[in-house]
This record gives structure tokens, C-alpha cells and sequence, in this order.
């Protein structure tokens, strides 16, 4: 099992999620200084996030549960982690000459117009649809934890992967939602650096689990179908 690793990579990711998601964080309606109000909305925006993550969880691990069946999930954990590395490696200058996320821009300008009817509404419900809605941008940090899910090889495990990943996100977003006025754009690009640090590690992580090592919680061995193999032994018949 490694969803530690989700939750880990949620709680230090959130740094890149201040300085992508920050502008539609800190335009959250205030509710005129209400804290109850405030506090519950905030909860609501990151419970929206987290829902909207397990769903793609759910569906990112229905298809690493066939790959699973089929014996090759240690070798989706192996290319998961070392797409990984590679793309934190490939300099900005060459990845942006690729046109794959194109069909993406026009899906978030959809959101971005739901975001700006739901803004306006300045219910407390209204938050709970736009956390759900912000789930759904691109970012490349989700896709990270959508590969852990894959490489999960379980429609359940890869559930709770991006489960734990939101609720890893929700500390850091939660405070940054009530304070992130004071936090300057500076201090919010060197939060940004910090991250491919940890993609690289969890690169690493999945490449260990895939090597079926036999190391308890890193990489674990794999029996049959990919899944893990705890090595209970049956008891011995009574006589």
C-alpha cells in the first residue's frame, strides 16, 4: 500500500496549488467577516476537491485494476515513475512546444466561466460546486497523483489514493484561504520550486515499488496479477 505517499505528495504539492489555483482560492466570498460561515465554506471548497479527485481516482483505477490482471502493474509503477523524473528533467523551453494539453485550455475556460456564476451567488453551498469544478482543472500535480492511483492497480486503492492526495492538499489550501492575502507572489514562486523535489522522490518510489524488492511499504514483492503478496503461511492441520 502506498498511500502515504499520496498523502505526502498532497501536503507538500499544495505549495504548487497556491501559486496555480491561489487567484480562485483567495476569491472565495468572505461572507462579510462571518468566521462560521467563512470556516464552513472553506471546508466545503476542499471536501469538493476531494470528491471530485476520488471520482477521478475511482476511474483511473478501474483501468489499473485490468492492467493489474493482466501480471503488468509493477511495470506501470516502473514507466509511471520514470515519466515522473522526465518530465520534472525536460526544461520548460522544449515542453511548452508540445500541443497535447490544447484540448484542455478550452475545457478550463468552460470552468472558468461556471467559477464566475458561482462566485457571484456567494452561498456557502456555491463554494462546495466550485471546489468540485476546481477539481476538474488541469494541473499538472493531479496528473502525479493520478499515476500513484494507477500504478495502485485497484479500483478502491486508487480511490483512496487521490482521497488521501485531497486531503493532503486541504491544510495548506484551507489556511491559504483565509490568509493568503498576506502571502506575496514571491513567497508563492519559491513555494513552486520546492515541488518538483518531491515528484522526483515519488519518481523514485514507484520505480522501487515496481523492482518487486521484497522492502516492506516501498516495494513490496507482487504475487500473481501484479497484486501484493504478504507471505502468510497457512497453519499447520491439527492431528
Amino acid at each position: 500500500m502506498i498511500l502515504w505517499t499520496a498523502f505526502i505528495v498532497g501536503l507538500f504539492g499544495s505549495l504548487h496549488c497556491i501559486g496555480m489555483c491561489g487567484p480562485i482560492t483567495l476569491a472565495l466570498p468572505g461572507f462579510q467577516s462571518n468566521l462560521p460561515k467563512i470556516i464552513s465554506s472553506r471546508v466545503l471548497y476542499n471536501l469538493g476537491r476531494t470528491i471530485t479527485y476520488g471520482f477521478m481516482g475511482a476511474v483511473i483505477g478501474l483501468a489499473g485494476e485490468g492492467i493489474s490482471l493482466v501480471g503488468a502493474q509493477r511495470w506501470v509503477s516502473i514507466g509511471s515513475g520514470i515519466i515522473l523524473i522526465v518530465i520534472v528533467l525536460i526544461p520548460m523551453s522544449v515542453s511548452s512546444r508540445f500541443q497535447l494539453l490544447k484540448p484542455a485550455y478550452h475545457f478550463t475556460d468552460y470552468l472558468k466561466k461556471k467559477f464566475g456564476k458561482l462566485l457571484k451567488s456567494k452561498s456557502v453551498v456555491s463554494v462546495f460546486y466550485i471546489g468540485l469544478l476546481n477539481g476538474f482543472l488541469p494541473c499538472g500535480l493531479v496528473y502525479v497523483a493520478m499515476a500513484g492511483a494507477l500504478a495502485t492497480g485497484s479500483l478502491v486503492q486508487g480511490t483512496l489514493y487521490m482521497v488521501f492526495f485531497g486531503l493532503g492538499t486541504a491544510p495548506l489550501l484551507f489556511a491559504f484561504s483565509i490568509f493568503g492575502q498576506f502571502v506575496g507572489a514571491g513567497v508563492r514562486r519559491k513555494f513552486n520550486k520546492v515541488v518538483p523535489v518531491f515528484i522526483v522522490v515519488l519518481g523514485v518510489i514507484f520505480i522501487l515499488r515496481g523492482m518487486n524488492l521484497g522492502i516492506p511499504y516501498i516495494s513490496p514483492k507482487l504475487g500473481a496479477g501484479g497484486m501484493h503478496s504478504h507471505q502468510t503461511e497457512e497453519p499447520a492441520p491439527c492431528h
